[in-house]
């Protein structure tokens, strides 16, 4: 169940992934919060770089193993603009970090990349859940994804609407 503090963190997800696309990159933004509720760490995509592994969630997976210990990683939350790819999924899984919320599915960023004619990944999306059976997941949220599809929508430089 999504809560009022959720919703902060993921309208600061939203806020990294409108970053990431002003500064020419896909628009994803993710957002590494204690189970205290501070915020340890923070990331937007940088794959315009030329290394497709510059995921926010990866960064976060690979922030978290260096600075936190197991069980603080266990009660961590991660927030994110859309839901992990496979690979953001997996280093998740083996980092062990806990719950995950994000604003839009994978199912939805393949509509919303379809409907833009923008050619599929080489990556085929899966659910979180696929990945890592065990995961905690909340998402997507209504009334938050609108937004991170419109951010799509410009980023691939088409003002459709769906």
């Amino acid at each position: 169940m999504v809560n009022e503090a959720d919703i902060k963190h993921l309208q600061r997800c939203i806020a990294l992934a409108t970053e990431a696309l002003e500064l020419g990159d896909e628009p994803f933004g993710s957002v590494l919060v204690a189970a205290n509720g501070e915020v340890l760490f923070e990331d937007h995509n940088h794959v315009a770089s030329g290394d497709q592994t510059r995921h926010p969630e990866f960064e976060i997976a690979r922030w978290a193993a260096e600075n936190m210990s197991s069980e603080a990683r266990a009660k961590a939350t991660v927030y994110t603009s859309g839901e992990h790819c496979p690979m953001c999924a997996a280093a998740h899984g083996w980092v062990g970090l806990g719950r995950i919320v994000y604003v839009s599915s994978s199912e939805q960023l393949a509509a919303w990349l379809t409907e833009l004619g923008v050619q599929a990944a080489p990556v085929r999306a899966l659910p979180i859940r696929e990945v890592v059976p065990n995961a905690v997941v909340d998402g997507p949220v209504s009334g938050l994804f609108e937004q991170v599809h419109d951010l799509h929508r410009r980023f691939h430089g088409s003002s459709s609407s769906a």
